[in-house]
């Protein structure tokens, strides 16, 4: 028998900026209009854009990436009216399938400038780098990564139901509280509280538009009450997600498609960042929120996950002890850049240099663990680089043969350090 194609929710045209489609939105809000509705059982397709809304172009540059506006960024598919939910009942969705848009078979990946979004390794690394990568199937290639070829693990960076009223209440203040206590002892934003400049507020228009714009809460960072931006790189393709439902027809949004990532998407714009497309199926527990003690998403991975064997990662340490030789105090966030830095140093000695190993970690699918936690003073964690990434063996007992790696994209002007001298920071 003949079998119904499968109905698109949600079509973007990679013609216009992402503040131009009425079909995305960049704001949690209980209030963004509805764009399709979904019966339960129902299999759909929505397209995405890729998060900053067509503003990264498949060029040599890293201007485009330099001055891309963070006001305008994480254009979501969505919000969909999901028929049945309530509030009080977890929503079921099942990623059946992600893929790249075949109309644009590329993404890139990026260091912001430390002036501009920055990274986790940006007191290192200030400048602004980018990578275009090709897709080939299941594959990524660089031509400013080069000798690197890896199997893509294709997942979305956000997925999340909309808040009520109260629970946006909620984020607002406690991100505001934080901001008001320790923003003072930082140099770069501690949060980012919501902005009407660059909202996308879907179809809203007058008055709802500018509520919308200027209570809707800014999709950077993920939160517990409903995931949001998680950048969770094994929710790929066979996984089913559980999310609280807290307005009416759930309001289900979804977007921030990435190729493959590494564990931490470390420079921020750390994936590869792709427009692409997303195949969902979903259900509804009725009062699954009690049912599951459900306080925040969970997930059952898919079948379909990294293939590179336990014994193909070459593994390195990390320590709360910080590069100028300080202790900190169970502080995971300092072991992992740890461990960071001494991949870098390790495969600098091939002839890549450092803002290349930098994107390669921050796009490769990498595995970071939390090793120990409980040893006073120390964390340590785990950095799993997947060895047959490489055109080249880079194993311990490998001759090293330095080669000439070319270069990543750097902004016109700008200097391009190779190598951050780490010693001589102690």
């Amino acid at each position: 028998m003949p079998v119904d194609p499968i109905r698109y929710v949600t079509k973007v045209d990679l013609t216009k900026p992402g503040d131009a489609q009425a079909q995305v939105h960049n704001r949690w809000h209980p209030d963004v209009p509805v764009t399709d509705t979904i019966k339960p059982g129902e299999v759909v397709k929505a397209e995405c854009l890729d998060w900053t809304g067509n503003q990264i172009g498949n060029n040599d540059s890293a201007d485009d990436l330099r001055h891309v506006d963070l006001t305008r960024i994480h254009y979501l598919s969505g919000p969909y009216h999901i028929e049945g939910a309530e509030p009080g009942d977890a929503l079921v969705v099942e990623i059946r399938d992600v893929q790249p848009l075949e109309r644009q078979p590329w993404g890139y990946c990026g260091v912001f400038h430390k002036s501009n979004g920055g990274g986790f390794l940006d007191r290192f690394y200030p400048e602004c780098a980018k990578a275009i990568f090709d897709f080939h199937g299941i594959h990524a290639t660089s031509r400013h990564i080069p000798h690197v070829k890896f199997t893509g693990l294709v997942h979305p960076g956000i997925m999340g139901t909309a808040p009520s009223a109260e629970i946006l209440r909620e984020w607002n203040a406690r991100e505001s509280k934080l901001k008001e206590e320790i923003q003072d002892q930082h140099d770069t934003p501690v949060a980012q509280l919501p902005e009407a400049k660059g909202a996308n507020c879907g179809s809203a228009s007058g008055e709802l538009k500018e509520k919308i714009a200027s209570e809707g809460a800014r999709t950077i960072p993920g939160r517990p009450e409903q995931g949001g931006n998680c950048d969770i790189k094994n929710l790929s393709r066979g996984s089913k997600c559980y999310f609280p439902v807290y307005v009416d027809g759930a309001k289900f949004s979804i977007g921030d498609l990435h190729f493959s990532q590494g564990d931490g998407e470390i420079s921020f714009c750390g994936a590869i960042e792709m427009a692409g497309v997303v195949t969902l199926s979903f259900s509804i527990i009725k009062d699954g929120i009690k049912k599951l003690a459900l306080k925040s998403p969970i997930f059952v991975p898919g079948d379909v996950q990294n293939h590179y064997g336990p014994s193909r990662y070459l593994t390195f340490e990390g320590f709360s002890v910080d590069e100028t030789g300080k202790q900190h105090h169970l502080c995971a966030t300092t072991a992992y850049r740890q461990a960071c830095i001494r991949v870098i140093e390790y495969l600098r000695r091939y002839g890549y240099n450092d803002y290349q190993i930098y994107l390669l970690l921050s796009c490769a699918p990498i595995e970071g663990n939390l090793a120990g936690v409980v040893d006073i003073p120390n964390v340590c964690t785990t950095l799993g680089l997947p060895i047959d990434v490489f055109e080249f063996d880079i194993s311990p007992e490998a001759e090293i043969k330095e080669q000439n790696m070319g270069n990543c994209a750097f902004v016109s002007q700008a200097s391009h350090p190779v190598h951050f001298d780490f010693d001589s920071v102690k």
